[in-house]
């Protein structure tokens, strides 16, 4: 039977020895839906992410994907990396550091992506990656090596891979947290101009008025919990939680000293 949501969290929960990083973690995404995370530093959003796809794998808690369970078999035991596989391939995530393979080309390193993860033959792999990186401005740096590229060119061809294994769901993990400042604007312009497109995606950020501006709904976290969530604009323009409160207070105060 088809389900309403391409994604749901159902008790999510993560610990190392007695610390509990993510507890009773709970939410949904319908196809086409920008959800972001946002929260203080050790909130547990990047956690939640990459538990999402087993990256690091849940304490307790079900995800699925189109209805279909991630990361544990019908009896409920935890799969294997090669079982895992399958429904990585419909995952792409993004990460804070670019993680590109130096000794490639950035063709070949977008190229790597939907080979390895789809089994796609070489020439069209080629093509898809071409096509990819149109998508993320960087056609005319297709032959380039990482090295010659900056950092937000970098972290482009990182999107552009995530792209060209042709997923449901995209997750961004603080995207742009490893840039430098003028370096910012150009990556968060490729991630609206997908959105725009109605695809589905996770973001865990920082940029508070981009998630304002690109998400249809936000989760606020804190210690390990989700706090409040609703419609973008409303939970940042009239926030109900204490917590939250304090939170976009000390953002704003943050950027009038930094101004």
């Amino acid at each position: 039977m088809a389900t309403e949501h391409l994604l749901e969290v159902t008790g999510l929960a993560k610990s190392y020895g007695h610390h509990a990083v993510l507890r009773d973690v709970s939410f949904s995404l319908r196809a086409g839906e920008r959800l972001a995370l946002i929260g203080p530093s050790g909130s547990g959003k990047s956690t939640c992410l990459r538990a999402i796809n087993y990256l690091d794998p849940p304490t307790a808690g079900d995800i699925r994907l189109s209805g279909a369970a991630i990361g544990r078999r019908g009896d409920g035991r935890r799969m294997s990396d090669r079982e895992l596989a399958p429904q990585r391939a419909e995952i792409g995530m993004v990460f804070q550091h670019f993680h590109l393979w130096p000794h490639l080309s950035v063709r070949a390193n977008v190229a790597l992506q939907p080979r390895k993860v789809r089994g796609v033959a070489g020439a069209k792999a080629s093509e898809l990656a071409e096509a990819m990186l149109a998508k993320v401005h960087l056609g005319h740096k297709i032959d380039e090596m990482p090295e010659r590229l900056s950092g937000g060119q970098q972290q482009r061809v990182a999107i552009a891979r995530a792209l060209a294994q042709q997923p449901k769901l995209l997750l961004f993990d603080e995207p742009t947290s490893a840039l430098d400042p003028e370096l910012v604007g150009e990556v968060l312009t490729v991630i609206k101009e997908l959105a725009g497109e109605g695809r589905a995606m996770v973001l865990v950020t920082h940029e508070i008025a981009f998630a304002r501006e690109v998400a249809d709904r936000i989760l606020f976290m804190d210690g390990g919990r989700i706090v409040e969530q609703g419609p973008a604009r409303d939970l940042l323009d009239h926030p109900q939680s204490p917590r939250l409160r304090q939170f976009l207070a000390s953002l704003s105060r943050k950027g009038r000293s930094d101004g």
